[in-house]
């Protein structure tokens, strides 16, 4: 927590506390609503919520949330462990992380067909100078030959092989460099292996900032009885069996639809059902 928090040795507790409430308050800022009140009024950050007894902070996060005070306490478990994950991380070099960011990306996975596909259409822009291609990526449960990918376009793809049993990377070489501030869109296909081999889930883990994801799942006929949504989860929890989301009805034409703004890098985004996945990065 010192170093996470920047307290040096000399620093009195008038400083040790303004140094880490505002080092929680900013790794907050990128947790759900819910996390971030409960989080937030647990430590008597919140205004509203400095009271004495922790009883009395929860009991004021439960109102303002509309929650019950046991589901807020599970609330500030789950808080805990992302700003713990959160101000352990690495920051992120400048090459990795401020050559580009994402500010808007639609992803649509169609399932009611033989050959699942997921559209990506993506707004990147340049935080440099000179942005010649972009590294992405792309998790599913299987080899590399039965994934079909087509640009419709922005620019030309790049294989940079599998990174790991399932993740394959892939670059975007795009017509020319973009300057700083400069905005550029693209559209892809993954064409995936048949449903039965697709994963039950489909969740953007971006390793840039992403400012909003617009994710769209048609189940068609063959809908499933429970979708939990991904909100800033953990990675782990994409596949978990005790993970619980918040559940998410599927419409009457067998769509899901859902909306995520300010996304963490690292964290997870999207949706995990009951039956029958593709990874975003």
């Amino acid at each position: 927590m010192r170093s996470a928090c920047v307290v040096a040795g000399d620093d009195d507790q008038v400083a040790i506390r303004a140094k880490v409430t505002d080092r929680l308050t900013e790794l907050a800022s990128h947790l759900p609503e819910d996390l971030r009140v409960a989080a937030l009024a647990a430590f008597g950050i919140s205004a509203e919520a400095r009271q004495p007894l922790y009883q009395d902070r929860i009991r004021w996060a439960a109102q303002h949330l509309d929650r019950d005070p046991r589901t807020v306490r599970r609330r500030v478990d789950e808080a805990i462990e992302v700003l713990a994950e959160l101000a352990s991380a690495p920051s992120p070099s400048p090459a990795e992380g401020d050559r580009w960011h994402t500010a808007a990306l639609a992803v649509t996975m169609v399932l009611d067909q033989p050959e699942p596909e997921v559209f990506e259409q993506r707004r990147v822009v340049a935080d440099e100078d000179g942005v010649r291609s972009l590294d992405l990526a792309i998790s599913f449960p299987a080899g590399r030959g039965d994934l079909s990918v087509t640009v419709f376009y922005g620019g030309t793809v790049v294989d940079r092989g599998m990174a790991t049993d399932d993740r394959w990377g892939y670059g975007l070489e795009l017509p020319h460099p973009l300057s700083r501030g400069e905005q550029w869109e693209f559209g892809i296909r993954f064409r995936l292996p048949p449903a039965s081999m697709v994963r039950p889930h489909l969740v953007c883990v971006p390793r840039h900032p992403c400012e909003a994801l617009d994710l769209r799942v048609r189940f068609g006929l063959e809908r499933p009885s429970d979708v939990r949504v991904l909100e800033g989860a953990f990675q782990r929890d994409v596949t978990t069996p005790t993970f619980r989301g918040r559940r998410h009805p599927v419409d009457s034409a067998g769509d899901v639809h859902l909306r995520f703004r300010h996304l963490t890098p690292g964290l997870a985004y999207g949706a995990r059902w009951d039956g029958r996945s593709a990874d975003l990065q």
